[in-house]
């Protein structure tokens, strides 16, 4: 029957060829998948298997753990610290307990994430003190000098305080940092009384600017200011502490470093000279600062990785040198453990010296991470050796993350890692190749390595450089070519035996020899910032182009397979995001004494002169995130705005006008010409322009505000709801502020006559 089974294949009617009803599409032909759609498939698949293969989890864990931090600074309020600390236990209990299940990694990975923000969390809460919401004249302060700067025009102090006495308040801050006349600032550990005008610490000076205050809270300092009068130095009432005698002997021996170079050195390279060794670099002239800058040699200021691994190398090989030549210890001993313990010494004595700031924290971390390797006979140079480094200075700093010199510092090593691990292997896979012999007898192989170093350290930092300091260094391959060997053969050996020498009254000689050595540095630098185009200025942009670019920089170097050029694609995506931000049209400084205005010809004009040099760093900033060359004394800046005693005006690029009341009686013609007033005085209620009064900036500091459909679009530093512990939220003392600004329209005066039909009869 045709209902059964039978020797021609048949089944119910059907051709035993057929396919079952199941697989038979309904509704016509199914378009099959292209050919080439299930290979990529299991490739991408294998691609994917294969980074998640055993070992490779490591790497990943200080990602997440930084972007548990980053989760952290973005809120817009202080978490609670009982549930942040109890959900990251919980979740690194349960990633214990999965240990042995597929889903391990993703575990782990969240309770990362977790930990890094509860650790955020209870640093914050660690360090917690007062911050100064308002200006407080003639305070009176005694307190321990716990800090001290020598700049080029103005000494600076960290003041631990003890007693705080002001006719306004009863607010006690810890710490406050004080300028000085040059050469008045007092000595590390003494006490002193004195009176002084007290700010609050600096905060953004534009939406998006680094926000200098966070760096202040966790330094423990709640206010910034400049001494009045004579500072006098008194008796404690009690002592100050380990501490306290510790910064002093160590501010002791950096004061005698930098006399003895004076002797030797002087100017710029007397300054430098004092930067390598003690990590003190505000005595540096202006235009030698802004070259090294401006060509890419700016990082040797900067006491990093760099310098700390050329102090534990030369410690390392002249040890180890010293130590072969007796051959009872080479035979029966590990010389190499001894040198790399020794270098280890030195790296830790060099990150004291240095005043152990959060970049050379990180170095002596990923050095000393290296070193110990080195005496336990394992690999030093891997990605894991960054993780633990990572981790650790994130663990005892999380605000790091935030800080550009953490940003570009790992991202460099991170670079320089991935250099070692991936590009070495292949770029000299074959030793025997005939042409790459005869060019490592040239010291090809050498120049190459050095090539690659400065251009992979270049390209990792390059969005770094962009987001915080809106430039980048077009020519820095060139000056680190030509001035880097320099630096690490003669300058830093030179000045690590002038250190040697010192107490034996033999350094002047390494003074002088290092002296040599900066003036080439120099002379490059000065060289390579007078090239044509050696200035490439960036327009700011947001935190996501930065944020996808740092993800795409991370893929690069983590990820062995081809999947790793997600993160070129990504790093593409995020240089063409950057590139079409829209600039503010307006910019409002948070004390209401500067405006910006775009004009007709695309750049800013600002309506209030320059006087002083925190005018002159406000400025420098708003120009430099506008990518314009102009500096702060630029005539052209003022162009175009008219002033009196009144105000200012200035057409803006759309066409209103823009005006600036400084006194009431400017109301009466900006309230009815201009489109936005901003004004630190109270505006007419009767006033038909945009008004941004006083009141408005101190709640929500420094502005932007760009031209939409309704009107002027605001975005403010501190938006209604942002509230941290380093940019306390002021109480709100009216209705919300508007997100847009619309022109006002003022109320009328209603005809209260009543109709003669609607009149009704008295009763």
């Amino acid at each position: 029957m045709a209902d059964q089974d039978d020797t021609s294949g048949r089944k119910r009617g059907y051709a035993g060829t057929w396919p079952p009803r199941a697989a038979v599409p309904v509704g016509g032909l199914a378009p099959s998948p292209p050919a080439f759609w299930p290979p990529l498939i299991e490739t991408v698949r294998a691609w994917a298997r294969a980074e998640a293969g055993a070992g490779r989890l490591l790497p990943w864990v200080p990602v997440a753990f930084g972007s548990g931090i980053a989760l952290y600074f973005a809120a817009d309020h202080e978490p609670v610290l009982s549930v942040a600390a109890s959900l990251a236990i919980v979740l690194c209990a349960v990633a214990v307990l999965l240990r042995r299940q597929k889903f391990f990694p993703a575990a782990v990975m969240i309770a990362a994430v977790a930990a890094g923000f509860a650790v955020a969390t209870w640093k914050t809460a660690r360090v917690a003190h007062g911050v100064l919401a308002r200006p407080m004249f003639s305070v009176s302060l005694t307190g321990f000098v716990e800090t001290r700067d020598i700049r080029e025009r103005t000494d600076r102090f960290v003041l631990r305080v003890v007693t705080m006495e002001s006719a306004r308040g009863t607010l006690k801050l810890e710490r406050v940092r004080l300028s000085v006349k040059k050469g008045a600032a007092p000595d590390v550990g003494s006490f002193v009384e004195l009176k002084a005008r007290l700010l609050p610490p600096l905060g953004p000076v534009r939406p998006g600017s680094y926000d200098f205050s966070r760096d202040m809270f966790f330094a423990g300092i709640g206010a910034s200011g400049f001494v009045m009068g004579a500072i006098k130095t008194a008796e404690p009432p009690e002592g100050g502490g380990l501490r306290l005698r510790y910064s002093a002997f160590m501010q002791g021996l950096r004061d005698a470093i930098d006399a003895r170079i004076r002797t030797t050195l002087e100017g710029d390279k007397r300054a430098i000279a004092t930067a390598l060794l003690t990590g003190r670099r505000d005595a540096i002239s202006p235009p030698v600062n802004d070259a090294m800058f401006i060509s890419g040699l700016g990082h040797v200021l900067s006491i990093s990785g760099y310098h700390m691994a050329v102090v534990a190398g030369v410690v390392f090989f002249a040890v180890r040198a010293l130590l072969a030549l007796f051959p009872v210890l080479t035979v029966g001993y590990a010389i190499k453990k001894w040198a790399a313990a020794a270098a280890l010494a030195a790296a830790a004595f060099y990150l004291l010296l240095s005043g152990a700031e959060v970049a050379t924290q990180r170095s002596f971390f990923m050095t000393a991470v290296v070193l110990i390797a080195v005496m336990v006979d394992r690999r030093a140079i891997t990605f894991r050796t960054l993780a633990v480094a990572a981790l650790i200075v994130l663990a005892v700093a999380p605000e790091a993350l935030v800080h550009p010199s953490f940003q570009m510092s790992f991202a460099a090593t991170l670079g320089l890692v991935a250099l070692v691990q991936i590009g070495m292997p292949r770029l000299f896979a074959a030793p025997d190749n005939n042409a790459t012999a005869r060019a490592a007898l040239w010291g090809g192989r050498e120049f190459t390595m050095l090539l690659l170093a400065s251009l992979v350290a270049g390209l990792a930092t390059m969005p770094y450089a962009a987001f915080h300091f809106h430039r980048v260094t077009p020519y820095g391959v060139i000056a680190n070519l030509a001035a880097m060997p320099v630096v690490s053969a003669v300058v830093m050996p030179a000045g690590l035996l002038g250190l040697v020498a010192m107490p034996f009254g033999f350094d002047g000689l390494f003074w002088a020899i290092m002296g040599f050595g900066i003036d080439w540095m120099i002379a490059v630098t000065q060289w390579v910032a007078a090239l044509p185009g050696a200035v490439g200025r960036i327009p700011a942009f947001g935190i996501g182009p930065l944020i996808a670019a740092s993800i795409g920089i991370i893929l690069l170097g983590l990820l062995r397979t081809p999947l790793r050029w997600s993160g070129a694609a990504l790093v593409v995506l995020a240089a063409m995001w950057a590139a079409r931000v829209t600039p503010p049209d307006i910019l409002i400084s948070a004390d209401g004494r500067h405006v910006g205005v775009r004009g007709q010809d695309g750049r800013l004009h600002l309506m209030h002169a320059v006087k002083g040099s925190k005018d002159t760093f406000l400025l420098k900033e708003w120009l430099a995130a506008d990518a314009d060359a102009r500096n702060a004394t630029d005539a052209t800046l003022t162009s175009g705005v008219s002033c009196d005693d009144l105000g200012c005006v200035v057409p803006s690029a759309g066409g209103p006008l823009v005006a600036q009341a400084f006194r009431p009686e400017a109301f009466a013609d900006d309230c009815e010409r201009t489109a936005l007033i901003v004004t630190l005085r109270q505006a007419p209620a009767a006033c038909s322009a945009s008004v941004i009064d006083g009141e408005r900036l101190r709640r929500q500091g420094a502005m932007a505000l760009g031209r939409g459909r309704e009107g002027f679009v605001v975005e403010a530093v501190k938006p209604r709801g942002i509230d941290r512990p380093w940019s306390p939220a002021v109480a709100e003392e009216r209705e919300p502020d508007a997100t847009v600004l619309a022109p006002r329209v003022p109320a009328r005066a209603v005809d209260a006559t009543p109709a003669e039909a609607d009149l009704q009869a008295e009763e």
